[in-house]
């Protein structure tokens, strides 16, 4: 494993058993019977881990944590005692300590704690690599997360790339990170050394659309009587360009913009020269454009031609192993802004993070975090400062639980109410007798008792 442990224990018997253990498990152990010593012998051996016994003969093993957490706050400690003492167990983990273990120790569950450690060992490397690639303005797959659907996504993402003239058309909901793909599909291109230039089609005052596009001549319009205005096309020949929320451009724009996909050519508002322009366009949308065609909102000839290569970036609910790699980006990130010194996540809270729906996606997660990191002062992100995300997520399960039922004020009669109640279930589950049995706790046999009793039809689709 190459993974190193020091042990402090004044019991020799024990440094020498935990030795034995640990060496045949594959790590590098030294022991230290001293604690007086420790702290030059963690100085000297740089361990990845400490074993520290609670009662020294010389040191109190608590106030010995409390000087690894001062200059050695990185590295998790593991405390071990032969007394089952609550309250000690307590303190040590509000000191500091990453676990507590009892003598004798169980081996399960030492290599159970063991594990744990280190897999915080490794997100932490991971989130500083992340924070470098970051500072140097630049993305690698590391970024995105470690999940089995990420890494099939950027394998698919970078073949895609190679490709410096292929449409890409990027589908998820708001939040999933559509341009950050984007700039990391241009940064594995081979025109990541031209721009990339990134325009929210949304945003975009539909009377200034086209010229945001496409640029204007002086005097194409009132407002434009200063100087020639280059669009974002320009800006971006030699390289990329996002149109973020296609979905939102005007069916005239739809026009205009294919025939800059088919041709690569157009003319600026209120121009008469045609300009060519070398340009891979990327498209992002947390629309359906298949049923925005349908509806009449989108133009079909313009979705063909974005759809050359579609990729569908999955929700953060559906990726939840890369939730912790992304809390502790951000919770660096906002350290470092808000110049505090949080150094890490209770188990309690990131548990909490990790089950949270995540309607928002990654942006919403990035909001908790800015706003958790806001307001504490601890060292360590908990639980209670998510208590706002608690709340929202328990009114969110009330909500969706809430039956509201209204009695005018004179009254109904009893039968109007259930005739109602089941033919709005049998809506619901368009006509399905058994799927609304289900949803009212009845009987198959009983639901249509009350609907022969009640007078409702018996019929596959209620309108």
């Amino acid at each position: 494993m190459g993974f190193r442990i020091l042990i402090v224990d004044d019991d020799n018997l024990v440094c020498i058993s935990l030795k034995k253990l640990l060496v045949k498990l594959g790590y590098t152990v030294e022991t230290c019977l001293d604690g007086g010593e420790a702290l030059d012998r963690v100085e000297e051996f740089q361990p990845d881990i400490i074993l520290l016994d609670i009662y020294l003969t010389t040191h109190n093993g608590l106030n010995l944590l409390k000087q690894f957490q001062k200059k050695y706050y990185h590295i998790p400690v593991i405390m071990i005692t032969g007394y089952s003492d609550v309250k000690i167990a307590v303190t040590a983990i509000k000191s500091g300590a990453f676990d507590f273990l009892l003598k004798p120790i169980d081996v399960d569950q030492l290599q159970l704690v063991l594990k744990k450690a280190l897999d915080g060992l490794t997100l932490r490397a991971e989130v500083e690599k992340l924070q470098q690639i970051i500072k140097n303005d630049e993305l690698n797959k590391d970024f995105f997360g470690k999940s089995t659907k990420i890494r099939r996504l950027i394998n698919s993402v970078e073949k895609l790339a190679q490709s410096s003239d292929t449409t890409i058309l990027l589908e998820g909901e708001s939040g999933t990170g559509k341009e950050v793909f984007a700039k990391y599909i241009h940064q594995s291109s081979p025109r990541k050394e031209g721009p990339f230039i990134q325009i929210n089609c949304s945003a975009i005052p539909k009377e200034l659309a086209e010229s945001e596009l496409f640029g204007h001549e002086k005097g194409a319009f009132t407002g434009a009587a200063q100087k020639t205005k280059l669009g974002k096309f320009e800006l971006a020949n030699g390289g990329t360009i996002l149109l973020d929320e296609i979905g939102e451009l005007s069916l005239d724009l739809q026009v205009k913009l294919l025939r800059v996909l088919q041709e690569k050519k157009f003319y600026r508002l209120g121009g008469e020269k045609e300009i060519a322009v070398d340009v891979r366009v990327i498209a992002a949308t947390n629309r359906n454009l298949e049923e925005e065609v349908e509806r009449g909102n989108f133009r079909t000839d313009l979705f063909y031609r974005l759809n050359v290569a579609r990729v569908l970036i999955p929700p953060l609910r559906e990726r939840k192993e890369d939730i912790p790699l992304l809390v502790y980006s951000f919770l660096t990130e906002f350290s470092t802004k808000f110049n505090k010194n949080i150094r890490g996540v209770d188990p309690v809270a990131m548990e909490m993070l990790e089950s949270y729906s995540w309607k928002g996606n990654v942006r919403e997660l990035r909001n908790v975090i800015e706003r958790a990191v806001l307001l504490i002062e601890e060292e360590e992100l908990k639980d209670y400062h998510l208590h706002f995300l608690t709340n929202t997520s328990e009114q969110r399960k009330e909500e969706d639980n809430k039956f509201i039922l209204q009695i005018p004020p004179k009254g109904v009669a009893i039968d109007i109410v259930l005739k109602m109640l089941i033919q709005k279930t049998l809506k619901i589950t368009n006509g399905n007798q058994v799927k609304a049995a289900k949803v009212l706790g009845l009987s198959r046999s009983k639901l249509r008792y009350r609907m022969e009793q009640l007078g409702i039809e018996v019929t596959k689709n209620i309108k």
